[in-house]
């Protein structure tokens, strides 16, 4: 994705001369300056969250391992 952005001319000389100095070209420094100072996007409000239950109930530190033997001796029998 290309994303054109113009700038006063004292910044886009302020850029090349901090570019120029750094060794690197004025694209680079650019990018590198508006990755630092650009928050990252957040979840627009009311945006429902994604709930992921894959692996729910595999931990084995629980009861669900012994769900077979459980069921076995009679658990939710009355």
């Amino acid at each position: 994705m290309s994303i054109v952005v113009t700038v006063p001319d004292d910044v886009a000389r302020r850029l090349e001369a901090a570019a120029a100095a750094r060794g690197i070209g004025v694209h680079e420094l650019a990018v590198e300056v508006l990755a630092e100072h650009t928050p990252e996007p957040t979840r627009p409000t009311g945006a429902r969250r994604r709930l992921v239950l894959a692996g729910i109930g595999a931990s084995g530190t629980g009861l669900s391992h012994r769900i077979d033997e459980m069921l076995a001796d009679g658990f939710g029998r009355d």
